[in-house]
């Protein structure tokens, strides 16, 4: 079987090629940061994982190394603390020398309830951890990828940002925020070659969201809103994070792709 080549003489397949690419992934330990982080690797990425514990992110890197030796390290990091975000960028550059890829993965979302009755301590944390926390890693790595005229930044965003929602209405508003920074974002730094989107997940089968879905009633429900009748895997989102980072996504910038399983159409 012959290769395919694509309009500029280059193998079809190197249009997700990511091999000399380095890529931090917060929130990779599990769920669709995991499965971002395992794709990104599997296409030829050097990749970060990094959550709050060391000992999951540790695991989740060994597994990488396994099927792709020496393409993960392992460095925990706690999206609330900019020391910790700071140290995370710092060990990345040291372990690889650069970083070409941020995926701003990690959020949180302590309350589940009427946004009439949230707490300011929670809606503050929700606001910091889900927005600011992304705003401070972009310009870690901004300078870096201005000097290089190339970078690729992700923010995983959700579709609870293009809707309202009596349960999880802080979260919401975070969410369309970062919608909202990417488009800020990417008119800012387009000029360097620099690429910023969102990914907003429909309802993905993960820890986070459980909440939401892990009653056999719960799922029977969110998933008859859908047209494909499912709920979302993590793998289900990797696969549009890496269009993304690679030649495929080079001419993609401040747009929120929606997967959802048409869960919004």
């Amino acid at each position: 079987m012959s290769d395919v080549m694509d309009s500029t003489g280059q193998l079809a397949g190197a249009l997700f090629d990511l091999t000399g690419k380095v890529a931090v992934i917060t929130g990779s330990s599990r769920g669709i940061g995991k499965a971002i982080a395992e794709q990104m690797a599997a296409h030829g990425a050097k990749v970060v994982i990094s959550s709050r514990k060391a000992g999951p992110c540790d695991e989740v890197a060994a597994a990488i190394n396994a099927r792709c030796a020496g393409h993960a390290i392992a460095v925990p990091a706690n999206i609330s603390s900019k020391e910790d975000l700071q140290r995370l960028m710092d060990e990345t550059r040291k372990a690889f020398g650069k970083i070409d890829i941020l995926v701003c993965n990690a959020a949180s979302n302590p309350f589940y309830g009427s946004q009439l009755d949230i707490s300011d301590e929670a809606f503050g944390k929700i606001l910091s951890n889900n927005i600011v926390a992304n705003n401070w890693m972009i310009a870690m790595v901004a300078p870096e990828m201005k000097q290089r005229k190339d970078g690729a930044i992700i923010i995983v965003s959700s579709i609870g940002g293009l809707r309202g929602s009596e349960v999880i209405g802080a979260y919401c508003i975070s969410k369309a925020a970062d919608m909202q920074l990417a488009r800020n974002l990417a008119k800012e730094l387009g000029p360097y070659n620099i690429r910023v989107n969102c990914v907003a997940p429909g309802l993905v089968k993960t820890d986070f969201a459980k909440a939401l879905w892990d009653t056999p009633a719960g799922e029977e429900r969110a998933s008859s809103a859908t047209p494909l009748r499912r709920l979302g895997e993590p793998d289900d989102l990797a696969g549009a994070a890496v269009y993304l980072a690679s030649r495929a996504g080079a001419w993609t910038t401040g747009q929120t792709i929606v997967v959802d399983g048409g869960s919004t159409c």
